[in-house]
């Protein structure tokens, strides 16, 4: 669902033709998020999903305030990971009953800050309990919690696992049952549970499998909480095909075990909501990244693009987010798009390191001084998740269009 619209030779992002995009934020390198791709999305994921299913956005993924404040009415909740998300998330005008607070290191303000808000804290250890006991008891207000628990499974398939085994994220489900006596002794209003087990995902049968095993455990679990279990949260973790031979995540296997769940719960906890965090793959492929080439170099018969965006601006795509063995995202001469001839170029940035690499030797049209680089699938994980501020060059812009 990435852009795709031409116009006499031009990428167009939100209908508009690339070089006039380009005039109209004023500068390059920028990121441009196209809202029709955004709203797009998230429909499709309703109509593929049982009815009911809580759908939230997770901040993390894409925190500029634009976007969120774009997505937040077509989202049920929001899921933050610190107390600028939060503050970005509440900015926008999300009820602060819809959203939770995740993270293994909340600072004890933070903490206070979530609990004075009234969202949900996702805590993650024993000194949590003790932090939100204390701002319970100081502002007068008890403390809205889920338990993150730290499956003792993988999530099979995942670029990113962040559970199973020993992570620093939530509680071992080992030792669940000793936090929720904790909750109760502290009085904090306990409402549910929180699952993340992995990220970047293309195998819907391998989610189906970790929500299966997650609803199974937190039924286990639910056995020792003092009160009843008003929220699950089953993460997210669905990816976004990014390379050559990846394929569309499939749905269907997914929506089969939502349901399934659903039935359960429909007599186990009949009053609890079931909720999916997405990021990514809400809003990655709604996104490109623009930069202009400066230079056109040719050392050793190699030819170089060099552009004024870079690793600073796209950590992801410079391979260095993650990546342990580095490939290309898709990469198009956004101004050149109806050339068919093509050569072998390297697409690099302005840094004084030889990381700053946004492709490598891929087949495009030829380009030149002034022609625009695109860079799709980044409408995640780009501008926030770099160091802008590496070798002191300008941050980017970014637009929603």
């Amino acid at each position: 669902m990435r852009p795709s619209e031409t116009l006499d030779g031009e990428l167009c992002v939100g209908g508009i033709p690339l070089t006039r995009l380009a005039e109209r934020v004023g500068q390059t390198p920028f990121y441009a998020y196209d809202r029709h791709l955004l709203a797009a999305r998230v429909a499709s994921v309703r109509a593929g999903l049982p009815h009911g299913i809580g759908l939230h956005y997770a901040v993390k993924a894409n925190p500029w305030p634009a976007l969120v404040g774009f997505m937040r009415p077509l989202v049920d909740g929001l899921d933050v990971a610190s107390s600028g998300e939060l503050a970005v998330a509440l900015d926008a005008g999300v009820d602060p009953m819809h959203v939770s607070f995740a993270g293994p290191g909340k600072r004890e303000a933070e903490i206070a800050q979530a609990v004075a808000a009234g969202v949900l804290v996702n805590l993650e250890s024993f000194r949590e309990v003790e932090l939100l006991a204390r701002a319970s008891e100081r502002l007068g207000l008890p403390a809205r919690v889920a338990v993150r628990v730290n499956p003792d499974f993988d999530l099979r398939g995942a670029g990113m696992r962040m559970g199973g085994g020993a992570k620093p994220f939530g509680v071992d489900a080992e030792v669940v049952p000793l936090v929720l006596r904790a909750i109760g002794d502290a009085g904090l209003r306990f409402e549910g549970f929180h699952l993340y087990p992995g990220s970047q995902n293309l195998h819907g049968a391998s989610i189906a499998q970790a929500l299966r095993q997650s609803h199974e455990l937190v039924v286990r679990l639910a056995e020792g909480a003092s009160s009843p279990v008003k929220q699950i949260n089953l993460g997210g973790g669905w990816g976004i095909p990014y390379f050559p031979g990846e394929q569309a995540l499939d749905l269907a296997p997914v929506a089969e075990a939502l349901a399934e769940i659903q039935g359960s719960m429909a007599s186990e906890w009949p009053a609890c909501r079931l909720v999916l965090e997405l990021g990514r793959y809400l809003v990655g492929e709604a996104g490109v990244y623009v930069a202009r080439v400066l230079d056109r170099k040719v050392s050793r018969g190699q030819v170089f693009l060099v552009t004024d965006g870079g690793m600073h601006h796209h950590l992801a795509a410079s391979g260095n987010f993650g990546q342990v063995i580095r490939r290309n995202y898709p990469v198009a001469v956004g101004n050149r798009m109806d050339l068919t001839e093509r050569e072998k170029v390297s697409i690099v940035g302005p840094l004084c390191t030889p990381l700053d690499v946004l492709a490598d030797r891929v087949e495009l049209p030829p380009a030149y001084p002034g022609d625009l680089v695109v860079v799709f699938q980044s409408g995640a994980y780009g501008a926030s998740a770099s160091p802008q501020a590496f070798l002191g060059h300008p941050r980017c812009a970014e637009v929603l269009v």
